[in-house]
């Protein structure tokens, strides 16, 4: 008896056979792909390799339902867990349960950072103020307020007339340039050596023809202190403060070259007095 022909394969099932073969060769290139792109990263997150995973059980179960229908038949005890929707809900939790993961992960690589400082943080701290890896205590900074200025120096209550010390003639001395004696003191200084207000006070000018261009000052307990043979005022009236300058020495009136007279007069009106004593007893020696 001859043998049975082989049973040639119908239209139907060589359709078939061909989709299922381009299925596989999708599937297989999905899964090179997903392998290429796994290796390609040097450090692979969790979160990655979760999403991976939930796009392998996803194609593994959309393959498997494939091979079925083509099969003919479906599981006969088929359950809701075997179902694609229960494969698609295991592969969503699949990959929130990576993404936690991961996130865990990223915080404990961020909470084993140390500071540049040497100072360890805590995640209490870093929630503080927002900065990881410093601890929640306030941090010194740099002082940048100015260094108090120095207070400027106290003016003096009694100064020098002029720079320069050292006394002509004085006080009481006899001589033909006078009617009686001399009332004050010189200093022999250069024309237009400056002239300064011995004391706070206010000051006037006037012209006499024996004192020459004169300023007075008067200071708070009456006393005049008059500044002859100046050649100009300064200051001819207001207000001074001990070392102003007000005047410049001349040689003006009647005087024989430059020099200043200057003279102390009490506030009672009476007759001058020794501007040298007047001077040490304030603490200046003017000789």
């Amino acid at each position: 008896m001859a043998p049975e022909a082989a049973a040639r394969p119908t239209r139907a099932e060589l359709r078939l056979a061909a989709r299922e073969q381009s299925r596989s060769q999708r599937r297989d290139a999905a899964k090179a792909a997903t392998r290429t792109a796994l290796l390609r990263v040097a450090l692979p997150s969790v979160a990655a390799l979760g999403v991976a995973a939930a796009a392998a059980v996803t194609v593994q179960g959309e393959a498997d339902q494939q091979r079925a229908q083509a099969a003919g038949r479906v599981p006969e005890q088929a359950t809701a867990a075997d179902s694609p929707d229960a494969a698609h809900g295991e592969a969503a939790r699949a990959a929130q349960q990576a993404l936690a993961a991961g996130e865990t992960a990223q915080a404990s690589r961020g909470d084993a950072r140390q500071p540049l400082a040497g100072t360890q943080g805590t995640p209490d701290a870093a929630g503080q103020n927002g900065q990881g890896g410093q601890t929640g205590q306030p941090v010194a900074q740099a002082n940048t307020t100015p260094p108090d200025q120095a207070p400027a120096p106290e003016r003096p209550a009694i100064a020098m007339p002029v720079a320069q010390h050292g006394l002509g003639e004085v006080f009481g001395a006899a001589g033909t340039h006078w009617a009686k004696r001399h009332t004050g003191v010189d200093f022999p200084v250069d024309g237009g050596t400056q002239v300064m207000a011995v004391a706070d006070g206010t000051i006037r000018t006037q012209w006499n023809p024996s004192y020459g261009y004169m300023t007075i000052l008067k200071t708070a307990d009456g006393t005049e202190v008059w500044y002859c043979h100046l050649r100009s005022y300064k200051i001819r009236k207001g207000t001074v403060k001990a070392g102003d300058l007000i005047a410049f020495v001349g040689s003006s009136g009647n005087s024989t070259g430059p020099h200043l007279h200057l003279e102390i007069r009490p506030a009672d009106g009476g007759s001058p007095v020794d501007p040298l004593p007047w001077f040490l007893a304030q603490g200046l020696d003017p000789r």
